[in-house]
């Protein structure tokens, strides 16, 4: 994959994502301390903290054009959004690998649902693999986003419906259309709001919007994919939200664990955690 983490300490990182070395607020790296500090001059991209959820980035020139990250068959197109984003989580490499490897070894094509999609990496990682996916987000700018991943991934005809549409309440329709998936990916946010500004709050509403997932796989789910960045929220809590979604033996075969970024060196930096069913 064209990324890097370089380094971290302070309370922020730095990474290069294809030509470009970008300086980011972690609040992960707080106490961690700079390993190379002469290295953070190379940064061509640097973002400050503003009010609420919004800063400013402070760019060296021109950025790359085209600016992308590539990931296999996945080309993800790269921004310096508001929120201090990029477009691209690159902790979450190994989930698209492994949704690529359910989705090849099923021996039939799987209807997967993808939550809080974002701009799409998960849902390419499906449907380059076989996979027909109903991408749901809130945010109608990240929606085209996500399509424009498609399109630069050579996936714009694969069976992809790209939905603008609140996680909860889509997931309640398909319940009563009686619509049923074989496998679904979750990236909840923390805090959020839907299309028509409907509040969003991990602690209070992902164990419902779960239990909703778990009925709309009763059938024959072949994996469930949960990740949260949520800093409460750790492994073992993950792991037991996950399972009681999960009925019968395939509670037991959930496995959750830390998602890091690494530095050349071997540096960890904490990125969220993930839980996945099955394990392997």
């Amino acid at each position: 994959m064209q990324y890097a983490l370089l380094d971290f300490g302070a309370g922020r990182k730095l990474e290069r994502f294809g030509q470009l070395v970008v300086d980011r607020p972690a609040p992960a790296a707080q106490q961690a301390v700079r390993a190379d500090p002469a290295r953070w001059a190379a940064a061509g991209a640097r973002y400050t903290r503003g009010d609420a959820a919004r800063g400013t980035w402070a760019v060296t020139g021109p950025l790359p054009e085209p600016w992308c990250l590539c990931h296999g068959p996945l080309v993800l197109e790269l921004q310096c959004a508001p929120s201090g984003a990029v477009g691209a989580y690159p902790e979450q490499a190994e989930n698209w690998d492994w949704l690529g490897r359910q989705v090849r070894s099923a021996g039939r094509t799987l209807n997967v649902l993808n939550l809080f999609a974002y701009t799409g990496a998960s849902t390419l990682a499906a449907a380059a693999a076989g996979a027909r996916v109903v991408h749901v987000d809130a945010a109608r700018p990240v929606v085209a986003w996500a399509r424009r991943n498609a399109a630069l991934s050579h996936l714009e005809a694969a069976p992809v419906r790209w939905l603008v549409d609140d996680a909860r309440k889509f997931v309640d329709r398909e319940l009563r259309r009686g619509r049923h998936y074989d496998g679904v990916i979750l990236d909840p946010p923390t805090y959020g709001h839907g299309p028509q500004a409907q509040p969003w709050e991990l602690a209070r509403d992902l164990p419902g919007l779960l239990d909703a997932c778990g009925r709309l796989t009763r059938r024959a789910p072949a994996f469930m994919l949960l990740t949260c960045h949520t800093p409460t929220i750790g492994p073992v809590q993950l792991e037991a939200l996950l399972a009681d979604t999960l009925s019968g033996p395939s509670r037991r075969g959930v496995l959750a664990r830390p998602l890091v970024l690494r530095t050349a060196d071997g540096r960890e930096l904490s990125s969220g955690v993930v839980a996945r069913w099955p394990a392997v």
